[in-house]
């Protein structure tokens, strides 16, 4: 009796050896599988030749870096006061006991993602100009993240609600600590701080977060009443959207410091002006994450829709169960890009009058003290940006991979 003849894919036929296990074969696989991707290697090659040995030689030897560390403090904070700067250690500490609590509810098991992130304040701690002080308070950051973690993974995954209220909870609760209680004193740790004195990357993580957790729910509500079958709030939302997305940030952001105040009754107190950037930020994100799950919406098919009126779904239920998990789950990579855009754009506010990153780097150049050092200030500065735009990248495509965007 003839044995049966076994079909093999030729998806599933392996590469040769040489291919799967040697440098030789990786080299030849992706730098060099044909005369033009070779000589796309070696001009490639011949740049970093030419642009590296130089990079280098300023690095190591005549880039001044004791700009960074003499003037850490105002990059990370601004001129918030140094005798409230403990807040913002607190701040630190709550935060990472609710995330590392929030990780262990979502995820119950070690991944890559979250080493990395759990060794980021024992990597922080390994800079040598830190002080001792600064240097115990990271490891404080380290333990209460673990310690939220290990709680987190005793509660079952059903539960992940508390989790995503304790995020939320925390980060209200994050900017009253930071702000203070009673009057402005100086001597006191928890007097009240007004946001002028907020700067740094302390302003732009929280314009971001802020202006990301606001914007997206109008964006989606946005988004769903430009597909509204009523008239009046098809319009209402087509103009503001097509309004907004036609003017530049900058100009809303002029627009809130000047006139914000002009639209409310005569005696409101004055806004705060940090709040009028964040409402100016706030209103150009959303008209931009609408027309993003718009181009969700569209992608699920309409069966869908039938199916779920079929089974008796009022229109509610449909969006939050049915259509708005499919049409978020296909837009992710659209959305998290516009977010990391909204993060960089938040440097605009130095343009009116606030002490962001780029702000307060302004500031320090315009020191008599460390006059020249423009190309050291604006690498620091591009290194934070890089590193916080990354870390969005990387959760995003995480998402994605657990979702199986693309794949199913």
């Amino acid at each position: 009796m003839a044995a049966p003849v076994v079909r093999t894919s030729s998806a599933e036929v392996l590469p040769p050896p040489t291919e799967r296990y040697t440098l030789l074969g990786w080299l030849k696989k992706n730098l060099f599988t044909d005369w033009f991707n070779t000589l796309l290697t070696f001009l490639a090659l011949g740049f970093l030749y030419l642009i590296i040995p130089p990079l280098l030689r300023w690095a190591f030897t005549g880039a001044e870096w004791a700009v960074i560390p003499a003037n850490f403090n105002l990059f990370m904070r601004g001129q918030y006061p140094a005798e409230q700067a403990l807040r913002i250690w607190i701040v630190l500490w709550l935060t990472a006991i609710v995330v590392g609590f929030t990780w262990g509810v979502w995820s119950k098991e070690i991944s890559p993602a979250l080493v990395v992130v759990a060794a980021i304040p024992v990597l922080l701690m390994l800079v040598p100009f830190f002080a001792m002080e600064t240097r115990l308070k990271l490891l404080g950051v380290e333990i209460l993240g673990v310690v939220g973690y290990v709680i987190g993974r005793r509660v079952p995954r059903k539960h992940n609600q508390i989790a995503t209220w304790l995020l939320i909870i925390t980060l209200f609760a994050s900017v009253f600590i930071l702000r203070g209680f009673g009057p402005e004193q100086t001597d006191s740790l928890w007097a009240r701080v007004p946001t002028n004195l907020w700067g740094g990357l302390l302003l732009s993580l929280l314009l971001s977060i802020f202006g990301i957790g606001f914007s997206f729910p109008i964006g989606v509500l946005l988004a769903l009443g430009r597909q509204s079958k009523l008239p009046a709030i098809r319009t209402v939302s087509v103009l503001y959207i097509e309004f907004i997305r036609g003017v530049p940030l900058i100009s809303l952001l002029f627009m809130g410091q000047v006139m914000l105040q002009l639209f409310l009754p005569e005696g409101f107190p004055p806004i705060d002006r940090v709040v009028r950037a964040l409402v100016a930020i706030i209103l150009f994100s959303a008209a931009y994450t609408a027309e993003n799950v718009r181009g969700g919406l569209q992608s699920v098919p309409k069966g869908q829709y039938e199916a779920a009126m079929s089974l008796g779904l009022s229109t509610y239920q449909m969006m939050r169960l049915i259509i708005l998990p499919q049409a978020l789950r296909a837009v992710i990579p659209v959305l998290v890009g516009q977010f990391i855009g909204l993060f960089k754009d938040t440097s605009l506010v130095a343009l009116v009058g606030l002490f962001d990153l780029l702000g307060i780097a302004r500031v320090v150049l315009a020191n008599p003290d460390w006059l020249g050092t423009q190309q050291e200030v604006y690498v620091f500065i591009a290194i934070l940006y890089w590193i916080f735009s990354y870390a969005m990248s990387y959760a995003s495509r995480r998402l994605e991979i657990s979702l199986g965007v693309g794949q199913r």
